[in-house]
């Protein structure tokens, strides 16, 4: 539409032509303005008086609303009972009524049905099950399921048998209708390196021990730390639970995040076992290593001594434990130096630290020593005092138990005793006394370090077992990924050990 400028009603402004028919006016007009804008102005006021118009309008053209109704022939009980029987009613209520559809003439009744001759089914032993429920719930005879359980426990013990392990079952033609069936066949993967056969032979079972050949190689992977140590070891192969032991291991030692760079490079062996048929089984950290520029930094194994196992360092060394620990869980409730005694009721020196605890709370041993005195001591009550190295010693009173005997070695975290109020005490509470060389010293001014060294026969064992691991190649996993996986036996004589060749690694890393 054409516009003209003029001084008419919108000033200066351009406007519209005004419309020339009355169907221009209604094809403009708004029928529907926003009662949002413009609030009481005409306009707003048109639009609302609209709406009402419209509102009643629709109330007085409101028809109401009727159920409508169905009309039906009445049914008696039975005849409702039969109807509802055949209806999905009966899907929501458990199919109550016992009513089904019955057979025509067509169907004509057996004498005696025919049953399967043969049951072939897979059972998989579930976490917390055991071997004799798993056959007794897949339809073997509680008698034959215990003769069953018994022969597999000569090869291995049931307890060992993994989670999900699948057992494949055979069950036989059976005399009577009520009796189990028989058991024809049984076969399932024992172990890593064993497989058991049980197949009927007569009126009884016969088992075979199928021996599967394993390569026991040592994995070692090795790689660049990179921006991650964790991601870069992932890459490389290493199982998570492999990296976690690793980086706990080193941190022992160093700080991983300020004292590892870049450029380094991690070195990890851990327990692998591959079978010719393709699994793999990958266990413990056996060693934690870290190169920096072209050199080893760290090189962590560990051993056992007199029963404990830790951590060592090429040269024998073990890991450092520093701190004190803490004799019992609780807060302190009195500290070292003059106080007034609470059942005395004078004031003379406290030396040691009173930990507030509940009766009955273990004690520990705050470092590895020697009970040099375990019983009653006046005062004290049950007493224990134990010596360590340096002309260190600790005291530990008013117990209700005592855990140890004079001489005993214990460890560092031992439990020696128990809270208790006996001697001279208000309450039950630990009280603790460290000295040194004879002398009573502060305990909270006292962190123990202790470092287990290796020598004689226990050295060149570790040095042994050091250099067998590290000569296993780097990295050999990555390698034998490439090539075919190994056939199965065809033959049971054909299950001969393989060898364990050192520095060959022959699986890929279960878990990449």
């Amino acid at each position: 539409m054409a516009q003209v400028l003029g001084a008419g009603r919108f000033g200066n402004k351009p406007v519209a032509d005004e419309p020339t028919s009355w169907r221009e006016w209604l094809a403009d007009f708004d029928w529907a303005p926003d009662l949002g804008q413009d609030i009481g102005s005409r306009r707003w006021w048109r639009g609302l008086a609209t709406l009402a118009m419209l509102c009643g309008t629709a109330a007085a053209a409101w028809p109401g609303l009727r159920p409508v109704e169905a009309h039906a022939a009445p049914m008696q009980s039975d005849d409702w009972e039969l109807a509802r029987a055949q209806t999905i009613t009966p899907l929501a209520w458990g199919a109550d009524t016992g009513r089904r559809m019955a057979a025509t003439d067509v169907v004509q009744p057996l004498a005696s049905a025919p049953e399967r001759p043969r049951i072939e089914l897979t059972a998989t032993l579930g976490q917390g099950d055991s071997f004799t429920r798993l056959l007794e719930r897949s339809g073997v005879g509680s008698g034959e399921a215990g003769r069953i359980a018994a022969m597999v426990a000569d090869a291995v013990p049931l307890t060992a048998i993994p989670d999900g392990t699948r057992i494949d079952l055979v069950l036989g033609r059976r005399a009577v209708r009520t009796d189990p069936r028989p058991v024809e066949s049984l076969a399932f993967r024992a172990a890593l390196d064993l497989r058991l056969e049980l197949s009927r032979e007569g009126s009884g079972l016969h088992m075979d021990r199928i021996a599967i050949r394993v390569d026991d190689t040592p994995l070692r992977i090795r790689g660049r730390v990179g921006e991650s140590l964790y991601r870069s070891a992932r890459a490389a192969g290493a199982p998570p639970s492999a990296i976690q032991d690793y980086l706990r291991t080193i941190a022992g030692q160093i700080s991983v995040s300020r004292d590892i760079n870049a450029s380094d490079e991690f070195d990890i062996i851990v327990a692998h076992r591959r079978a010719e048929t393709g699994e793999t089984e990958v266990g413990k950290l056996l060693y934690a290593g870290l190169i920096s520029n072209g050199r080893p930094r760290l090189r962590m194994l560990p051993w056992k001594v007199d029963g404990r196992e830790q951590w060592y360092e090429a040269s024998g060394v073990g890991q450092q434990r520093a701190g004190l620990v803490q004799p019992v869980s609780g807060r302190v409730t009195s500290g070292f130096g003059g106080r007034r005694h609470p059942i005395l009721g004078y004031t003379r020196m406290h030396a040691g630290i009173d930990f507030g605890a509940p009766y009955g709370a273990p004690v520990y041993a705050v470092t590895d020593g020697t009970v040099s005195f375990a019983g009653y001591n006046g005062g004290y009550g049950r007493f224990i005092r134990l010596a360590h190295a340096g002309g260190l010693g600790s005291a530990y009173a008013h117990m209700s138990r005592l855990a140890v005997s004079s001489g005993e070695r214990v460890r560092r975290g031992q439990i020696i005793g128990y809270v208790g109020s006996s001697g001279l005490s208000t309450g039950p509470h630990l009280h603790y006394e460290l000295t040194r060389n004879g002398r009573q010293i502060n305990p909270a001014t006292v962190q123990f370090t202790t470092r287990a060294v290796l020598t004689g026969s226990d050295l060149a064992a570790f040095r042994a077992r050091l250099a067998e691991l590290t000569s296993v190649a780097p990295n050999a996993h990555l390698r034998s990924a490439a090539r075919p996986a190994v056939a199965a036996p065809t033959s049971r004589a054909a299950a001969a050990p393989l060898p364990n060749t050192p520095g060959v690694a022959r699986a890929v890393t279960a878990g990449r």
